[in-house]
Parts: C-alpha cells; sequence; structure tokens
C-alpha cells in the first residue's frame, strides 16, 4: 500500500496548500494510507466510532467554534479523547486562532498540527488532489511506449533487439511516439498509464545516428506527453525450438503496478515487418474491445464443422 509522510504535505509548491506547522513536529515522521480526509465535528461530541485513522482530520469553524463552547478542562479531555485515535495530523483551516487546549493535545499526542489560510472547502479538495496524486503507485519500465491507432503498446524485449527502430517506423507512418527507453508508469484507478521521463522525454536512440528528438524531426503531433497502456508486446530472437502462439486463442496478461494487461509475444527475424504486425495487433485490440475475437471466432466455427462432420458421418454410417 501506498504512504506517505505528514512532512510531505509541508513541502507541497504545485497544489498550493499553503500549511505551516504549529506544534506537534514529532508527528512530521507519522504516514498517511488513504487520499481521504475527514471533519471530526460528531467526534468531538464523543461519537467516535466512524472515526478513521491515518487520514487528515480538518477543523474548519465549525470545530473550533463547538470547542470554544466547552470549558477549558472539558476541551482537553474530548481532544486527549479524539487524538488517542491513529490519526495522520489535524490541519486548522482560515488561519482560525488556535485554542490553547487544541496546540497543547498535539503537542502532547505527537500529532502534527498545521493551519492554512484556505477555506475548508477549497482546501479538502487541494489537499485529496494532492494525496491521490502522491499515493498513486509508480514504477519505471525499459522499453518503449507509442499511441498506435489510439492504443497504446508498450514494446519490451531486450537491448538491441530493435524497440527504437521499430518506435521510429511507426512515427514515420504517422504514429505518435510516448517514450522511448525508459517509461515512467502510473497507477490510476485499474488503468496504467505511462509517460517519457522528464530528462529524455520526446528522445530517441537509434543505434549509428545517436539520440534524435523526435518532436524537432517530425513535429509536436508525432509525439504525446503520456497515455494509457492498453497492450504490451514482448519482443524475442526468433529460436527455432520455442513453441510460439499460432491460434491467440487464449489471453496472456502482463502485470504493471498491479494491473493485467493484454500480452502478446511476438519473435522477431529477419524478413518479418514488425511495423506493421504491431499496427494490426492495435487494429485487432480494436475489435476485440468491439466484441470481435477472431481467434476464437475461428475456433467455435472449426470445432462445429468438425462436430457437424462427425454427426454426418455417424448418420451415413446407419444408413447404410
Amino acid at each position: 500500500m501506498a504512504s506517505l509522510r505528514i512532512a510531505r504535505l509541508l513541502e507541497d509548491r504545485d497544489y498550493d496548500l499553503k500549511l505551516t506547522l504549529v506544534a506537534g513536529e514529532r508527528g512530521l515522521q507519522k504516514v498517511i494510507t488513504s487520499p481521504r480526509i475527514q471533519k471530526p465535528g460528531l467526534a468531538l461530541t464523543g461519537f467516535t466510532e466512524h472515526l478513521h485513522p491515518q487520514r487528515v482530520q480538518v477543523f474548519g469553524n465549525t470545530e473550533i467554534s463547538f470547542l470554544r463552547t466547552l470549558p477549558e478542562p472539558r476541551q482537553r479531555e474530548v481532544l486527549s479523547t479524539l487524538f488517542a485515535g491513529d490519526l495522520a495530523c489535524v490541519v486548522v483551516t482560515k488561519n482560525l486562532e488556535l485554542p490553547t487546549a487544541l496546540v497543547d493535545e498535539c503537542e502532547h499526542a505527537g500529532l502534527s498540527l498545521m493551519k492554512t489560510p484556505l477555506l475548508s472547502s477549497t482546501f479538502i479538495q487541494q489537499v485529496q488532489a494532492f494525496l491521490e496524486e502522491a499515493l498513486t503507485e509508480t514504477s519505471s519500465l525499459h522499453g518503449v511506449l507509442m499511441d498506435v491507432f489510439g492504443v497504446g503498446i508498450l514494446l519490451l524485449g531486450k537491448s538491441g533487439i530493435g524497440k527504437s527502430e521499430i518506435a521510429l517506423d511507426l512515427v514515420m507512418r504517422g504514429h505518435r511516439l510516448v517514450a522511448d527507453d525508459i517509461v515512467d508508469v502510473t497507477r490510476r484507478k485499474n488503468a496504467v498509464h505511462g509517460a517519457g521521463n522528464p530528462v529524455i522525454k520526446h528522445h530517441m536512440e537509434i543505434r549509428g545516428l545517436g539520440i534524435i528528438n523526435i518532436k524537432d524531426l517530425f513535429g509536436v503531433a508525432a509525439v504525446r506527453e503520456t497515455k494509457a497502456i492498453e497492450m504490451v508486446i514482448e519482443l524475442h530472437d526468433w529460436d527455432p525450438h520455442q513453441e510460439y502462439d499460432r491460434l491467440g486463442v487464449e489471453d496472456q496478461m502482463f502485470n504493471i503496478v498491479g494491473v493485467d494487461i493484454p500480452l502478446s509475444v511476438v519473435p522477431v527475424r529477419p524478413g518479418r515487418n514488425m511495423t506493421t504486425i504491431i499496427e494490426v495487433a492495435a487494429r485487432n485490440h480494436l475489435l476485440k474491445l468491439q466484441g470481435h475475437h477472431s481467434a476464437r471466432e475461428f475456433a467455435e466455427r472449426l470445432n462445429r464443422a468438425i462436430a457437424e462432420g462427425a454427426m454426418r458421418r455417424t448418420l451415413g454410417e446407419e444408413v447404410e
């Protein structure tokens, strides 16, 4: 399960959370595992059954106003009970004035207390977006990612097998490069998205030519920043002693950051037009998405013809 330290909230520059630490520095090493936040208004009244651990607790005007209706000893008692749960941290919005009891109890519980000038609704929206991105599972793969007829195809294979040359040929035919050599992958719900590493984005290494910039050579339409990976094609050196799938009835899968993606293993040898094979693979994938599985339909017709032939032979023998 992905997680991040509370301290990362203070380091944010992209989502403009505007957080400052008030107390509970020890709590900065705690972790958050859920992108969801919680407003503990009901829990402050003593009903803590639905208080979720490891979530950011947002104190807005309602929570702070309720605390101020209580005498300070009761405030400390309520907060002590609330903070006994394994909470992630506390954030007070609108730069509201902090009750002394809240600061003291956060410090005592080792719970980070932060404040922001943002409204509660704005802060909740922005911190959830920050957490969803930060808690997303990511990884990097060695391969090439192409957009072929709108299908994100990840080419895998050992170094030197010709992935980049195939990708260059696909670009020449009007398809789009997403990443070459290193593909950064991110899981978003049940899909995996790939993108080029920022350092080598839009570049490609062609042996004998060196590094080329696809965007400069072919224009902005020849590249794209990110693409969902819908197929994996693994390139192998042709081995005459190995059995390759000749029907395609059974679907193979390749797991990337916990998501299974259709896999095809394609042997490479001189004379095979790999670019055409990959284009056909993309078309066939689109056909499957529309409910047509050519290999299975062929196998079903073949089995039916065999069964009908056997039946006719049986009936013929009975007539004779």
